[in-house]
C-alpha cells in the first residue's frame, strides 16, 4: 500500500502546486510594488515572482526574468502577454546570478544592476545625484525622475529589438535582435539608419557584413526613400502606423483597431515584424506588417555555401542545405554553413559543376552585361581567386563572378550557378543538395517569445472563474481516484519498473551520450594496456570501440560519489557539443569503477606541441589555438543553459585536432573530484581560487591570461619565476612581471615585442595580433575579477585580427638599421 500512499499524496501536492500558482495568488496583497521605485528601494532576484513594477494601468511589468537555471536579466514585458514578452532588457550580454543579485535606485541617484559579489553590471549612467524616483510608464517607459518631475533618463533612449508606441529610432541608435529564439544575447542583426540616412537591415557576422533591405542592388530612389533629410528619427504609433525621416512608412494591416497594444520587433532571424495583441483576447500576438516576405531573403542565414529554401509551398519555415561537394559546418548552427570537401588549386584542371536555379547574393568579383556563357566561364577560369559563376540564360547573359559563396537561396527562375570544381574530384553534382534542420529560424505567423517564469496580469484579468475552477476540483478528483485504481493493480510491478528506470534512465542521455558496460571499455582499451597519460581526474587509456570510433578513457580515481549522483551529474555535460570542446561519448558506473569516454584527438596536448624539445609551432597555429580555446570558453560561460566554469585551463587540458583546431578538455568535471581538493594547477590558478573566494567564470578567464602569455613566450610561466619552488613566491614574481608587461603595452614597441615573443618564431608573427594577444593577457590575468574581460569580449577582439597575415618584424626593422634594438629579457 506504500505505493497507493505515494500516488495519494503526489496528486494532493499537483493540486496544491497549480493552486499556488494561479494568477491571483500572483497578485494578492503585497505582490506588487506599483509603479514607482523610490530613491533606496531595490529588488532582490530571489523575490522575482512578487517585487516587480507595474505601470498604473497594470500593461507593462518591470522585473527580474530568468533566462537559464541561474541566470536572470532586468527587463520590462507586456503584462496581458501570455507569455510576457520582453520589450526591453537592461543586461541582455551580462545576465546575472539567481541569488544575491539586485536592483537598486541607489541614494546618489543612479539605477544599478549588480550581481553576487556586488560587481554592478549595469547601470543609468548619470551623473546627477537629483534622481528622486524610477517610474515605469502606461508607454511601457521606465524614466527616472527629479523632484521637479524632470527627465533624467528613461529606457526609450536605450531600445534593444523592440520598439513601442511612441519610442524613436534614431542617428544613436539602433535595434539588435537576439542570438536566438528564447536567448537575450545581442544577434548579428541591426536595424539602423546608416550613413546616407537611410534605415536598414544588416547582417553583421563573424566573417561578413551586409546590408540585405532594402534591395541592396537598388538606388535609395528606387526604394522609395530620400537620402537628403539628415533628422534620421522615425517612430511607431499607437494606430500601427510607422514613419521615418527617409520616407519609409508602413502600416499595420489592423490599423485603427482599439483595444490593441503593438511592437515593432526585429527578431532573431533577421525579419522586422509588427505585432499586435488584443488585450482583452488570449493574450497571443498577430503578426500585421513583415519587412520581407520571403525568409530567405535575410543574409547570413545558412552561412557560407549554404542555400536557403523556403519550405511547404512558400509558406513554412525556410530550411538550410549542402550542395553535393559540401558538409555542415556545424549541426547545430546552420548559420555557420558549409564547408568544402575539396580544395581549389591555382593553376590545376578544372570543370565547372551546374546549379540551376541557384543563387549566391554578392561579393561579385566582375559583373558585365550581355556576355556569352563561355565568355564568362573563361574570366572564372583565368582568375584563381573566383569559386563560381552565376549567369542568366534568360536574363540578357548577365555574368556575375564570385570570389565567395554567400547569401545562397533557391530557386531562381533563370539563375545558374556554375561551381568551380578540381578534375580529380570527379563528376560532383551540386544541384543534389543535403538538407538539415535549420534551428535559427522559424516563419512566425502567431508570434510569441520565450516562456518567462513569471506571467503577472493586471487585476482586470486575474478575477478566477468559480465554475471553472470547482469543474478543475472535480476534474481532478476523477483523475486521483484512476490513478488510485491504477496503482493498485500495477503495485506488483512498480518496484520492478522503477528498478529498470533507475538503471536504465541515464542509459542514453542523448543519441549521441552512452552508458558503457565496464566490459565493452576494457575490451576497447584492449584491458586497459594502452596508457597514453595522466589528469587531473585520473589514468588515461587509448581505445577503439565496436563502431570503429577512436577514443580516450579516463578512469575517474577520486570520485566519490553515489552512482545516482553521479549520472546525474554527468547528464549536463552530455548536452554539449561545440567544435572547440571535446566531445563527451558516453562513461561506465559499475560499482567501484567511474569511467569517462571521450573522442580521441589526433595530436594530443598543447604542452607537447609548445614546450617539448624541437616543438616548432608556427605563429598562425598559435593564434587559431588561441581563438578557439577563447570560443570553446566563451560556450562554456555565455551559451550553456548550465553555466559552466572549467577551473583547471591549462595547455595540458587543450588537445590539438588534425588541422591544430583546439579542443578544450575536462570541462564540466570539476564537481567530480573530491570537494576537500583546491582546484587548478600551479601557475594557472586564478587568485581568488587559491585563497579560497566564491569561484566564477572570471577564474578562467585568468587561465586563459596565463596560456596566451605562453603561446607568445612559448615558455612556461612557472620557469619565468625567481624561484618556481615556492607557490607564493611565483605569485609574487608573477604579479610583478605582470606590472611590467602592463607598462609596456600603454606604449608598445615592435623591437621589445620581438624580444618577448617566442624566439623559435625567428621574427615571422605578425606585430598587431601578437600585440592584441599580450594587451589581452595582462588584461585578463589582473588580480581583480571584475577588471577581467568576459569570454565573449575576449573571443571579439581576438576575431579582430584573425585574418592578419603574419609578417616578419625583423624585416621591418631591417628598414631603420639606425635603430638600436635592446636584447635584454623583456621579463626581468
Amino acid at each position: 500500500m506504500r505505493a497507493l500512499g505515494v500516488i495519494r499524496l503526489t496528486m494532493r501536492w499537483w493540486v496544491f502546486f497549480f493552486l499556488s500558482t494561479l494568477p491571483w495568488t500572483a497578485l494578492s496583497e503585497g505582490g506588487e510594488r506599483g509603479s514607482v521605485m523610490w530613491r533606496g528601494d531595490s529588488f532582490a532576484v530571489e523575490d522575482a515572482s512578487s517585487s516587480f513594477l507595474a505601470s498604473p494601468s497594470g500593461n507593462f511589468s518591470c522585473g527580474f526574468r530568468q533566462v537559464a537555471t541561474n541566470a536572470y536579466t532586468f527587463v520590462i514585458w507586456f503584462t496581458a502577454s501570455a507569455d510576457a514578452t520582453v520589450a526591453w532588457t537592461a543586461n541582455r550580454d551580462a545576465p546575472v546570478n539567481g541569488r544575491g543579485s539586485r536592483a537598486e535606485l541607489r541614494r546618489d541617484g543612479s539605477l544599478v544592476l549588480q550581481d553576487l559579489d556586488g560587481h554592478v553590471v549595469w547601470n543609468t549612467n548619470i551623473s546627477t545625484t537629483s534622481a528622486d524616483r524610477a517610474e515605469l510608464l502606461d508607454s511601457g517607459n521606465l524614466v527616472l525622475f527629479d523632484e521637479s518631475g524632470r527627465t533624467l533618463w528613461q529606457s526609450f533612449d536605450w531600445p534593444t529589438d523592440t520598439l513601442l508606441p511612441g519610442q524613436p529610432i534614431t542617428r544613436y541608435r539602433r535595434l539588435v535582435s537576439a542570438s536566438a529564439r528564447g536567448l537575450p544575447y545581442s544577434g548579428f542583426y541591426s536595424f539602423y539608419f546608416d550613413s546616407n540616412n537611410i534605415l536598414n537591415l544588416m547582417y553583421d557576422g563573424p566573417e561578413i557584413s551586409s546590408n540585405y533591405w532594402p534591395n541592396p542592388f537598388s538606388k535609395w530612389w528606387e526604394n522609395g526613400r530620400t537620402a537628403y533629410n539628415s533628422t534620421r528619427y522615425g517612430s511607431l504609433d499607437v494606430r500601427g502606423r510607422f514613419s521615418a525621416s527617409d520616407n519609409l512608412q508602413f502600416d499595420a494591416s489592423d490599423m485603427g483597431a482599439h483595444g490593441v497594444m503593438r511592437r515593432l520587433t526585429l527578431g532573431y532571424d533577421g525579419n522586422l515584424r509588427m505585432y499586435s495583441l488584443d488585450v482583452s483576447g488570449a493574450g497571443t500576438w498577430q503578426v500585421t506588417w513583415a519587412a520581407l516576405s520571403n525568409p530567405c531573403d535575410v543574409h547570413g542565414i545558412c552561412g557560407r555555401y549554404g542555400l536557403c529554401t523556403q519550405g511547404l509551398g512558400g509558406a513554412g519555415a525556410p530550411v538550410c542545405s549542402c550542395p553535393e561537394g559540401f558538409v555542415v559546418a556545424e549541426a547545430s548552427d546552420w548559420s555557420k554553413g558549409c564547408r568544402r570537401t575539396f580544395d581549389v588549386r591555382c593553376g590545376e584542371d578544372v570543370y565547372f559543376a551546374k546549379m540551376p536555379g541557384a543563387d549566391y547574393s554578392g561579393f561579385d568579383l566582375n559583373y558585365t552585361k550581355a556576355l556569352t556563357y563561355h565568355e564568362c566561364r573563361q574570366i572564372c577560369l583565368d582568375d584563381c581567386n573566383c569559386e563560381a559563376f552565376g549567369y542568366k540564360h534568360g536574363g540578357g547573359g548577365k555574368c556575375y563572378t564570385k570570389i565567395a559563396l554567400w547569401n545562397g537561396r533557391l530557386p531562381d527562375s533563370y539563375q545558374v550557378i556554375y561551381l568551380k570544381v578540381p578534375r580529380r574530384v570527379g563528376h560532383l553534382d551540386p544541384s543534389v543538395l543535403h538538407f538539415g534542420g535549420h534551428a535559427c529560424t522559424v516563419l512566425e505567423v502567431n508570434a510569441s517569445s520565450n516562456s518567462s517564469s513569471y506571467s503577472h496580469l493586471p487585476a482586470a484579468h486575474s478575477k478566477l472563474n468559480f465554475v471553472y475552477f470547482y469543474s478543475f476540483l472535480a476534474g481532478l478528483c476523477v483523475m486521483e481516484a484512476i490513478f488510485i485504481a491504477a496503482g493498485y493493480l500495477f503495485v506488483f510491478r512498480a518496484d520492478t519498473a522503477a528498478r529498470r528506470i533507475r538503471d536504465q534512465g541515464y542509459s542514453l542521455v542523448l543519441d549521441h551520450f552512452k552508458r558503457f558496460t565496464y566490459d565493452e571499455l576494457s575490451a576497447a582499451t584492449c584491458e586497459f594496456s594502452d596508457e597514453i597519460g595522466r589528469s587531473a581526474l585520473g589514468a588515461i587509456y587509448k581505445g577503439v570501440l565496436d563502431d570503429g570510433r577512436s577514443v580516450t578513457v579516463t578512469r575517474l580515481e577520486e570520485v566519490m560519489q553515489a552512482d545516482e549522483v553521479f549520472r546525474s551529474e554527468l547528464s549536463a555535460i552530455g548536452r554539449i557539443n561545440h567544435m572547440n570542446l571535446v566531445r563527451i561519448w558516453g562513461f561506465c558506473s559499475e560499482h567501484s569503477h567511474r569511467l569517462l569516454v571521450s573522442e580521441h584527438v589526433d595530436n594530443g596536448s598543447l604542452d607537447k606541441a609548445l614546450f617539448l624539445r624541437g616543438a616548432s609551432l608556427g605563429w598562425h597555429a598559435r593564434y587559431g589555438i588561441a581563438v578557439g580555446v577563447a570560443k570553446g570558453l566563451a560556450y562554456l560561460h555565455h551559451e550553456c543553459l548550465e553555466w559552466i566554469v572549467h577551473c583547471d585551463v591549462k595547455p595540458e587540458n587543450i588537445m590539438l585536432g588534425a588541422d591544430l583546431e583546439p579542443k578544450i578538455a575536462d570541462f564540466g568535471l570539476a564537481e567530480l573530484l573530491s570537494r576537500s581538493r583546491v582546484q587548478g594547477t600551479r601557475g594557472y590558478i586564478a587568485p581568488e581560487m587559491a585563497l579560497n573566494l566564491p569561484i566564477t567564470g572570471k577564474a578562467d578567464v585568468f587561465s586563459f591570461g596565463v596560456v596566451l602569455l605562453e603561446l607568445l613566450r612559448g615558455q612556461r610561466v612557472c620557469d619565468w619565476a625567481v624561484d618556481a619552488g615556492d607557490e607564493e613566491v611565483l605569485r609574487m614574481d608573477f604579479r610583478r612581471r605582470v606590472a611590467l608587461l602592463r607598462e609596456e603595452t600603454r606604449d608598445l614597441q615592435e623591437a621589445w615585442l620581438e624580444e618577448f615573443v617566442d624566439a623559435r618564431l625567428h621574427g615571422d608573427f605578425s606585430y598587431l595580433q601578437a600585440a592584441t594577444m599580450l594587451e589581452l593577457a595582462v588584461l585578463c590575468v589582473d588580480d581583480d575579477p571584475r577588471r577581467r574581460p568576459s569570454m565573449d569580449a575576449v573571443v571579439q577582439t581576438l576575431l579582430s585580427t584573425q585574418d592578419v597575415m603574419p609578417t616578419s618584424v625583423r624585416h621591418a626593422h631591417a628598414a631603420s638599421p639606425d635603430q638600436e634594438i635592446s636584447h635584454i629579457d623583456p621579463m626581468v
